[in-house]
């Protein structure tokens, strides 16, 4: 994600912030230093083991094998443990393919999720989270027959952006403002996709993305804002 621009969700999301808030450093928010962490510790163990400096780098495969999201565990799959298919709508989303995949996603935390929490607070940002990483799951389920597994934060996050774009949407429909922004950001994500689809052949799973961001734009607008 680039720097903020006049037309882009994440200023309008902040334009009402205290001024307090805007003071202090937004990357400092204890909820996504939280969610980086919980990321963060699997990938430097699976890293490592892949780079052989621990472990053995069937580890990967290990954590694929247990906590990726897999869709025929919702059909007639045999689960490696019985909770398996209901756990697998949140651990998914704590997975990185590598650590080009954790750094991208990682960024985009840091970008999208402090302006949310300042907006929200901390028990309401971990929901919007933790309900996009399940939509994310349940759009995958829905809309993909692929039989490799999915991993990667990317549906909790287009989840945020989803609540961005919401809240904008809201916004500017309330001061009878134009919506062009919301619908030039709309086409911004599609055509990242469509991008990042053409990039990865084909192997980009943009059902997670399409999923969280529901999620995320329809949450938000339901939550409570902080006074």
């Amino acid at each position: 994600m680039g720097e903020a621009t006049e037309d882009d969700p994440r200023r309008s999301a902040e334009k009402d912030l205290p001024e307090d808030a805007m003071a202090r450093p937004l990357w400092c928010d204890p909820v996504v230093i939280g969610i980086f962490l919980l990321c963060l510790l699997p990938e430097l163990l699976l890293s490592g083991a892949d780079w052989g400096l621990w472990g053995t780098p069937r580890w990967r495969n290990l954590a694929l094998q247990n906590a990726g999201f897999w869709s025929g565990l919702l059909h007639n799959w045999r689960p490696n443990y019985a909770l398996q298919p209901w756990t697998m709508f949140l651990t998914y989303g704590f997975l990185h393919a590598g650590a080009v995949h954790f750094a991208v996603n990682m960024m985009t935390l840091f970008s999208l999720g402090p302006p949310l929490g300042e907006r929200f607070g901390p028990a309401r940002l971990i929901l919007l989270y933790a309900v996009s990483t399940v939509g994310g799951a349940a759009g995958f389920a829905l809309l993909s027959s692929q039989p490799l597994p999915m991993v990667g934060a990317s549906g909790a996050l287009f989840g945020l952006a989803g609540a961005h774009v919401g809240l904008n949407w809201r916004i500017r429909r309330a001061s009878a403002e134009s919506l062009t922004p919301v619908w030039r950001a709309l086409l911004g994500l599609v055509a990242l996709n469509l991008v990042l689809w053409w990039a990865m052949n084909g192997q980009l799973a943009w059902e997670t993305h399409l999923g969280g961001f529901v999620a995320g734009w329809i949450l938000a607008l339901r939550l409570k804002e902080v006074d």
